[in-house]
């Protein structure tokens, strides 16, 4: 399961604003959450490219999360709607965070029964180098690879939450932590941080 996400992002304040006004419409403190914003530095730069689906207990509560972030001046990603080419039950709304990551709200019959992120999508330029390192690592995670296609691999835990790595440009200087069955630390093809805590 997701232990702890570290973004470094450009300006810490925009981003704790960005953050603080639309994860409590799902009922999130981001401060609990295991979402950790952290300001870049000479050693860590900016995130980039990463998309995070927040867990929404109901529709509305994606609506109120789409609408408070666009009336604060947030820009939009997607509104409020249905997306059953996940599933059929699928609703979701985006927003761009103040770096350009993708912050969604999500309500779906699968969701994690815990916890504030449902699902992580990483973006990598070789989907089959990135899925034989997170396939080497999964086992001790929770996590397996539930469904592939070319550009794009899937993994699920079995008590919800996910993560899907997708061709394109690379997500960068992104630390991802799961809990697990071992304690390490990894870096994955694109150098990021994958960390898993016992």
């Amino acid at each position: 399961m997701f232990h702890r996400v570290t973004i470094r992002v450009a300006d810490l304040a925009a981003s704790e604003r960005f953050y603080d006004t639309v994860l409590p419409r799902l009922g999130i403190d981001r401060a609990s959450s295991e979402l950790s914003i952290e300001q870049r530095d000479g050693d860590h730069p900016v995130t980039r490219d990463v998309h995070f689906g927040f867990r929404a207990p109901s529709r509305e509560a994606v609506d109120e999360f789409w609408r408070a972030g666009t009336q604060a001046g947030y820009e939009d990603d997607g509104p409020p709607g249905p997306r059953p080419q996940y599933t059929d039950d699928y609703y979701g709304s985006f927003l761009l965070d103040p770096d350009g990551h993708s912050a969604e709200a999500v309500h779906h019959g699968a969701m994690r029964g815990e916890g504030a992120i449902d699902h992580i999508w990483i973006r990598v330029p070789d989907v089959d180098a990135a899925k034989r390192f997170f396939s080497e690592i999964a086992p001790y995670t929770g996590f397996r690879l539930v469904h592939e296609i070319p550009a794009r691999a899937r993994y699920a835990a079995d008590g919800g939450g996910s993560f899907t790595l997708l061709a394109g440009r690379p997500t960068e200087n992104f630390h991802m932590t799961f809990r697990g069955s071992v304690s390490g630390v990894r870096a994955d093809p694109e150098g990021n941080r994958v960390e898993i805590v016992s």
